[in-house]
């Protein structure tokens, strides 16, 4: 089991929204309460009024270096992955994070890959702590806010979309939770799955009497499939059978067998997603986030760490396990990240 740079996780640390009963609020974003209910979620997280991602990011920040007990001057690079809708246009949340917790000077990185960003940060920390052998400690905070003007939290998906962040401080050497590898396949045919129609440079307004919300965030990957359900199920079929795959293309690089692995951390996604992505890899439903998932809601790109946090303090990965931290994120990107605990 061998690592072309040595680093693990320091510390985690987290913010999250308000809680909120699924059961008591889904009336106020859908008319078809059953379907949401069927999910499986029993509470999600809603920031309050006033909050923003930089809000979340930094408080999920601060508790991680708490943590660390290191302070902000000995944090060698900051990298923020957003999977929702940022705050402004021609803007970088990443610096204003840094700002927030009191950065100064420290280069920053924002990735915007939606769901698969956090897990792929750990990519990007990989080779800044190869090419630069005095990086000692790399923030990375994860965030995701849903932007209501935007999309309905009930609706973008089969998840049940929540507001929270996350924050892990990876230290050079350090022998928990230590990284294996990380690996993404990407289907470019899928590449508008999932949109926000309005507000990007292709159309800058909504026509009259229009807005995001009106439109069915489901009719792309629906067109794309000309509304032939026989490929509609091949491509359900082939979403978990393309995690086995990135799952195992890791566990090439990292010098282990799926077999090792002792946890699977999947999206926040609903109970019979997460069903099939634990057998897709052979893993009974309990080793795996199904149960934080339906407490937590799906938080995006900060699911994987948010749970890890969790599993960790309460004692549920046991030194020397390889913990699985993996997904699917708009693009179309699968990917995964192995730790060893």
């Amino acid at each position: 089991m061998t690592t072309p740079v040595d680093f693990g996780i320091l510390s985690l640390g987290s913010a999250l929204g308000e809680p909120q009963s699924v059961a008591d609020t889904v009336g106020d974003f859908v008319d078809d309460p059953e379907r949401v209910l069927r999910w499986g979620y029993r509470t999600y997280h809603r920031a309050a009024p006033g909050t923003t991602p930089t809000d979340l990011a930094a408080r999920a920040a601060r508790v991680a270096l708490d943590r660390a007990g290191l302070e902000p001057k000995d944090v060698d690079r900051l990298i923020v992955a957003d999977s929702d809708v940022p705050e402004y246009l021609h803007w970088d949340l990443s610096a204003s994070v840094a700002r927030a917790i009191g950065l100064r000077g420290t280069p920053t990185l924002l990735l915007s890959q939606s769901c698969a960003a956090a897990t792929l940060a750990f990519h990007q920390a990989a080779g800044t702590f190869a090419v630069q052998p005095d990086t000692e400690h790399i923030l990375v905070v994860a965030v995701n806010q849903v932007s209501e003007g935007h999309r309905n939290r009930m609706r973008t998906n089969t998840c049940l979309g929540s507001d929270g962040a996350a924050a892990a401080v990876l230290r050079r050497g350090h022998g928990r939770l230590r990284w294996l590898a990380t690996e993404q396949i990407t289907d470019p045919e899928c590449a508008d799955f999932f949109r926000a129609e309005f507000g990007g440079s292709a159309v800058p307004v909504a026509p009259q009497g229009r807005s995001n919300l009106d439109v069915d965030p489901l009719s792309r990957v629906h067109e794309h499939f000309a509304r032939d359900p026989r490929r509609l199920r091949e491509f359900v079929t082939a979403l978990n059978s393309r995690i086995a795959a990135v799952v195992d293309q890791a566990c090439a690089r990292a010098g282990v067998n799926r077999e090792d692995i002792s946890r699977l951390i999947y999206l926040n996604d609903n109970q019979h997603s997460l069903a099939g992505a634990a057998e897709a890899l052979g893993l009974p439903l309990e080793r795996t986030n199904a149960r934080l998932a339906a407490e937590l809601g799906h938080c995006g790109g900060a699911d994987q760490l948010l749970c890890l946090e969790r599993h960790v303090e309460q004692g549920e990965t046991a030194p020397g396990e390889v913990v699985a931290l993996a997904g699917i994120g708009s693009g179309m990107h699968w990917f995964a990240t192995l730790l060893k605990a």
